[in-house]
């Protein structure tokens, strides 16, 4: 695990920048993914190749059989899954540095700069560092969903492509310098599948999540719009109750007025 503290560390970061949803997912990438990965799935597929029994001797027969069954070993495909899935959270991280360094200076300007009434203090963030997500922070962490989608999609596509949801125990190859068509097997198929099969279910979870936060971004900017049209609705509506009563009091008092 320790080749993950690194990605993890940052990632953690990328936390205290996200939304409830947001958390919800990273931390499903955390336990469900790279420490399920580092913790039993390395292990089970340490002895892949070296475990792989062929009903032929011939050398380097084996080694094909096996290259043609697994273009990439699953580890290698779902390390891969995860980096490139994280790389937009990190581009959105990357962002939300230069939004706070920005601001920062700001800040500082404008407290050694007490008279500067005309600039706009900060935007995204407050004095303890909490980012609000709006503007273009709020575009690029849309987009950033949106790519992470498109990756778990095309990961697990690409993993029904290259070999299925399911190990096959037996493997039949007739590729040089194979002298006729061999027959290997894999070891332990069966907890191979598990593996595949929750490594799956963890890919799934994470597309519906992601659906999930944007609609829940969606339905957040739809209701600060609606608290922002209130205001503007009232005031548009009380100067002319304002000047009914005005008219009212004024023939009124003239009324008195008469009166008397």
């Amino acid at each position: 695990m320790g080749e993950w503290g690194f990605l993890s560390s940052l990632l953690n970061k990328v936390q205290e920048h996200s939304t409830v949803v947001g958390k919800v997912w990273l931390s499903v990438l955390f336990v469900f993914r790279i420490m399920v990965l580092g913790a039993g799935a390395e292990k089970v597929w340490g002895d892949e190749q070296s475990k792989m029994v062929c009903n032929t001797k011939q050398p380097g027969c084996k080694n094909v059989c096996y290259d043609h069954a697994f273009p990439i070993s699953h580890i290698r495909f779902w390390v891969l899954q995860i980096i490139f899935v994280s790389t937009p959270s990190l581009i959105y991280l990357g962002h939300v540095f230069h939004v706070l360094h920005k601001e920062k200076k700001l800040r500082e300007y404008l407290e050694t700069h007490p008279n500067e009434g005309n600039l706009k203090g900060p935007k995204y963030s407050d004095e303890k560092g909490k980012v609000q997500i709006k503007g273009d922070l709020l575009g690029n962490y849309m987009t950033s969903i949106f790519f992470r989608i498109v990756m778990e999609i095309g990961f697990i596509v690409g993993q029904y492509y290259l070999y299925g949801f399911i190990m096959d125990p037996q493997i039949v190859c007739s590729r040089a310098p194979c002298p006729f068509t061999v027959e290997c097997f894999m070891s332990r198929p069966t907890e191979k599948s598990i593996f595949i099969i929750f490594m799956l279910v963890v890919s799934c979870v994470s597309v519906v999540l992601n659906v999930v936060e944007i609609f829940y971004l969606a339905c957040s900017r739809s209701s600060r719009r609606r608290a922002k049209t209130v205001p503007t609705t009232a005031i548009a509506i009380h100067p002319r109750f304002t000047t009914d009563s005005m008219m009212k009091n004024e023939k009124l008092s003239r009324h008195d007025s008469s009166t008397a």
